[in-house]
């Protein structure tokens, strides 16, 4: 794809923690001293939403801090980065060290700012051609789905009765440095994410040049994903079976070769926006060790258990079953997630034979056929509660290592779940219980210092 040269990608590229006022003026100058070329016309504005550093990644934050993974005492003190070893063990400040070359605060509200840039610009020209309605979909969408991303790791679980005492995140929609930082209430935040991706949806194509660009089953998907965190599951199943009614390819995994070291092409056919965790020790396959209990999950003719994992020399396992097609994480959106979004909100609304086709189709692409003929027997389950146990089984293991977890357990837990969490690393047990106020990771103590903002209560 096209992208700006490196002199117009420097206009927007900064270190961008999301603060304005106090400390910004560093920043300004800076600009103004290297003489920039400002984007001005739709086929710039593409190409700065080309930039696949920041467009395409997503916090690692949240996945470094779940459970399905864990560390040796050994791989835990070899990582590079002391706020690693801290995330990794739930401790309640300096997550994000300065010293780290980026942060994912960092990443987020520069993806944030790019959008931003794009959408104040074209409103500036006043373009309105579908291309540049495109762009514009485009933009509302990373801004949507950026949002989104950070609620996970920097804010409590979502809870309709008290969203709008609960703090949010601060919500930017301009360029303006010398705009103030304030956290939104949660209520706020979802309110814009919402506001994002509906406008995304109304302006994206249903099929994208490429699945590096967003498009109108992706905007639904994110709309579907949101909507299940926040418990409206109404909503979730609407927006899923509308991404699903636009694109609803599904992979036969006895097609995949699950002997090779990463089986699972990128961009493969499930794929409907690619998008992966930005690379962190605690989750690089070198270092994560696949949690026990999750692999015993799998039974021996479900193609995942070897597709997903690979033995280690100690025995354990790694995770290569991303769908990015190799060591890094996918954390976009694919069918199979939304599969199971709308499998999970039929059940929870009483759509038991609607969940239960989901499902079914779902496995019946996962499981060893012999001669033809699928092992997998098709779940024939009538009881809501127990059908819903076996939807979020299959969740887990099929949406292993995509950055989902963390919001899962927090979300789940608002349900009554009761999901704690432990780890022990050299003799030492961590615990992180159920609802615990670490679940809103620590916002970066610099953003705080700079922008006077409200930490995360802990």
């Amino acid at each position: 794809m096209k992208r700006l040269n490196q002199r117009k990608i420097a206009f927007i590229f900064l270190f961008f923690i999301g603060i304005v006022g106090t400390g910004c003026e560093k920043y300004l100058d800076q600009k103004s001293d290297q003489k920039l070329v400002v984007p001005t016309n739709g086929s710039d504005f593409q190409a700065l939403l080309d930039n696949l550093t920041y467009m395409i990644g997503s916090p690692s934050s949240g996945e470094i801090s779940s459970d399905d993974y864990y560390l040796t005492g050994s791989d835990y003190g070899l990582m590079a980065y002391d706020n690693y070893r801290r995330m990794h063990v739930w401790e309640k400040d300096n997550l994000f060290a300065p010293n780290e070359p980026e942060n994912d605060w960092q990443y987020t509200y520069t993806t944030i700012y790019y959008a931003n840039t794009v959408l104040n610009g074209l409103a500036a020209g006043n373009l309105t051609s579908a291309a540049h309605n495109n762009v514009k979909g485009q933009a509302y969408y990373y801004r949507g789905n950026a949002m989104l991303q950070a609620a996970q790791v920097w804010t409590m679980a979502y809870r309709d009765a008290t969203a709008h005492q609960e703090m949010g995140l601060p919500i930017k929609l301009n360029t303006n440095f010398n705009e103030q930082s304030k956290r939104s209430t949660l209520a706020e935040t979802y309110a814009q994410i919402i506001a994002d991706l509906k406008k995304a949806v109304q302006l994206l194509p249903i099929v994208p040049v490429s699945k590096y660009r967003a498009s109108k089953p992706a905007a639904y998907g994110v709309l579907a994903r949101t909507y299940l965190v926040m418990g409206d599951y109404d909503k979730a199943y609407l927006y899923a079976d509308s991404c699903l009614q636009l694109y609803d390819r599904l992979i036969d995994y006895n097609s995949l070769n699950i002997a090779d070291a990463y089986p699972i092409q990128v961009n493969n056919a499930e794929v409907i926006h690619y998008k992966s965790l930005r690379s962190r020790d605690p989750i690089a396959v070198n270092y994560a060790k696949i949690n026990p209990e999750v692999y015993a999950s799998y039974e021996t003719n479900d193609l995942r258990k070897q597709a997903f994992f690979r033995l280690n020399t100690d025995n354990s396992f790694r995770f290569k079953g991303s769908y990015r097609g190799g060591s890094a994480q996918f954390s976009g959106i694919a069918t199979n997630e939304i599969l199971l979004i709308r499998a999970e909100s039929a059940v929870r609304t009483d759509r038991i034979t609607l969940g239960l086709a989901d499902l079914n189709r779902l496995m019946a692409n996962r499981y060893r056929k012999i001669n033809g003929v699928s092992t997998y027997i098709p779940v024939a389950l009538t009881s809501p509660a127990d059908l819903l146990a076996n939807v979020l089984a299959e969740r887990r293991k099929e949406l292993l290592m995509r950055g989902l977890r963390w919001m899962d357990i927090k979300r789940l837990n608002v349900a009554g779940a009761g999901i704690s969490l432990s780890r022990t690393i050299n003799g030492t047990v961590y615990t992180l219980p159920a609802n615990d106020l670490r679940f809103a990771l620590p916002i970066p103590e610099l953003v705080i210092s700079l922008s006077g903002m409200e930490q995360n209560r802990r």
